[in-house]
């Protein structure tokens, strides 16, 4: 594996894979984004060339303004061409802007897909995917990956098709003036290719370093500039390294797009020059004596101005083909996104469970389950049983287990064994909205969006009216606190809730699933960062949300878990103890130790 700088000072190994991925995008795969388009795409096509080969009067007619019109004074003649002329400029002006609006807006609609498809793929991933990669990769594959291939996504097609009519045209066009000189200009083309090809590797290069670097870049702004981040930043000291960081990436940028750019340039500047020089030869080869006698001066007008639009769409012809291997990077990286396999997956047919009607009846059966990449199972056969309507609740030490339990019932993950039911229809048979609707979870992370308090309600139910906001606030002991803001349920709550306590915070999210009303209830260890008076708060609101559900609850403070109908201790995984608060205290086991 290769080592490139990663801002960090240590360097970011580089896997064959990342090394490899340019090469396995498919051309197919990527001619496939524009198949829905195909009508569209033939019509600009059939522009290009209707336009081209309009275009390809010109030289004729200036050969004949120079060769008959001009010497024979004839103004009927020359009023002709001349109109003739500026009609097949007109014609073709008129031509591309069609041509432009079609295939910009074929493009932009596959960007639009592109984007779509991939933030639609990435929000049926699991949250072990989001737990493995860094929140600013995932955003720079979106937007600066994404928006990277924009030029080549929206003009690629309609550029290759363009540039090759012209060139052939006008070749055609070059041959029927002079065979002869038509090979003296041909000899261009060898060391156009030669360049070009090598440039492109070279691109393709430089294209996937600098789009590891943007992701790095975001991942900086992103663990720097967010609340939480600079709320580190500040109480650590460490600002001025963050700077030192970013300022460095960003300097790898500078560098990177200087040398994609410069790997252009030279072979600009190389075939310019070689351009330049063929209308000299062409009049050399004009004066010899194989030649000498058999063009008119029209003819070696039209062919010269014929050689020189040449250079336009050669050269437009070879940059599509630098550009495009550059992109397969881009490509590769957006790909990958959207091949990742999908670990929780919609049923391919999913048992129909109208919410409105479940009891909530919870079952646990022989449950086993390992994180990837762990050789030691998280939770070892498990089993469980909670009656519609009660209430578990689920204690152990850190890393007992209780918390995976909890994410494998709202299905953040599915169980390796074993299966786990909601009125005996299998989690993994049931539509992961149907799921959602049924299973509310509440955890000490609370999470809410930069938006007003209402926004932030109705992202449970959009269609809840202002009385359900506020009878589900007053339910959650949050209604009055919103009622005394100046903006009131129009306020707004800042990036990730800041502006409010971790209290207010949690009300708020009680108050967003209560909305949802959901049948069975995971409260992972809701109130264990809060204090005493306002855990006393949350823990009434959480008493109101409970009320006549089924309801799964973890928790540190064993206080709060005396009432519960049953209580199972966990262990390494497994259920070790299980049974009411009086009865495990009379057997003075595991659970009457962590109660002390």
């Amino acid at each position: 594996m290769d080592r490139i700088p990663d801002g960090r000072g240590a360097g970011r190994t580089v896997s064959p894979t990342e090394k490899a991925q340019a090469r396995d995008v498919s051309l197919r795969r990527i001619g496939g984004l524009f198949t829905a388009h195909r009508g569209p795409l033939a019509a600009v096509v059939a522009i290009i060339v209707v336009s081209s080969i309009i275009a390809m009067a010109s030289p004729f007619l200036l050969r004949a303004v120079i060769d008959r019109a001009l010497p024979d004074r004839d103004l009927t003649l020359l009023a002709w061409l001349v109109a003739a002329m500026i009609a097949v400029a007109a014609v073709t002006a008129v031509l591309g802007v069609v041509q432009t609006w079609i295939s910009t807006r074929v493009g932009q609609e596959v960007m639009h897909r592109l984007r779509t498809d991939v933030f639609a793929h990435l929000q049926r991933q699991s949250i072990g995917f989001f737990v493995r990669t860094r929140t600013g990769e995932v955003q720079s594959r979106i937007t600066n990956d994404i928006g990277g291939m924009q030029s080549v996504v929206t003009s690629t097609a309609t550029s290759i098709a363009a540039n090759l009519t012209t060139v052939v045209a006008t070749t055609v066009a070059m041959v029927a003036l002079s065979w002869r000189l038509t090979l003296v200009s041909v000899i261009v083309l060898p060391p156009a290719l030669w360049l070009t090809r090598r440039v492109a590797r070279l691109r393709r290069e430089i294209t996937a370093r600098r789009q590891r670097e943007l992701a790095d870049l975001t991942v900086t702004i992103e663990e720097g500039l967010s609340v939480s981040g600079v709320r580190l930043a500040k109480t650590l000291g460490t600002g001025a390294a963050l700077v030192d960081r970013f300022t460095a990436s960003s300097a790898r940028l500078v560098d990177l797009e200087l040398r994609s750019e410069l790997a252009g340039r030279w072979r600009m500047a190389a075939m310019t020059v070689v351009f330049a020089a063929i209308p000299a030869v062409i009049y050399l080869g004009a004066g010899l004596p194989g030649t000498a006698g058999t063009l008119t001066i029209g003819t070696l007008v039209a062919f010269t101005a014929l050689q020189g639009n040449l250079f336009r769409p050669l050269m437009g012809l070879l940059n599509v083909g630098v550009t495009l291997t550059a992109s397969l990077a881009l490509f590769a990286r957006i790909f990958e996104y959207l091949d990742l396999p999908v670990e929780v997956a919609e049923p391919a047919r999913p048992t129909p469970l109208d919410p409105a009607t479940v009891r909530g009846h919870l079952r646990v059966e022989d449950v086993t389950f390992s994180y990837p990449g762990s050789d030691t199972a998280a939770l070892a056969g498990v089993t469980l049983d909670v009656p519609a309507g009660t209430s578990l609740a689920l204690v152990g030490e850190t890393g007992s287990g209780k918390s995976t339990l909890a994410a494998l019932i709202s299905r953040l993950h599915d169980p390796d064994a074993g299966r786990i039911t909601i009125d005996g229809v299998d989690l993994r048979d049931l539509r992961l909205a149907d799921l959602a609707a049924v299973v509310g979870v509440v955890s000490q992370e609370t999470y809410l969006l930069h938006a007003t308090v209402r926004d932030n309600l109705r992202y449970a139910r959009p269609d809840a009216t202002d009385a359900d906001l506020e009878a589900a606030a007053r339910a959650a002991r949050i209604h009055d606190l919103i009622a005394a803001l100046p903006d009131g349920y129009d306020t707004m709550v800042g990036s990730r809730g800041h502006r409010f306590s971790g209290g207010e915070q949690q009300r708020l999210a009680i108050a967003r699933t209560l909305l949802r009303d959901p049948r069975i209830l995971v409260l992972d260890e809701a109130t264990s960062a809060l204090d005493t008076e306002t855990e006393r708060a949350v823990q009434r609101a959480l008493d109101e949300l409970a009320r006549g559900r089924t309801v799964v609850t973890i928790a540190h403070r064993l206080s709060t878990v005396r009432d519960a109908d049953r209580i199972a201790v966990l262990d390494h995984g497994r259920i070790v103890e299980s049974g009411t608060h009086q009865s495990l205290l009379t057997r003075q086991g595991r659970y009457a130790t962590l109660v002390g």
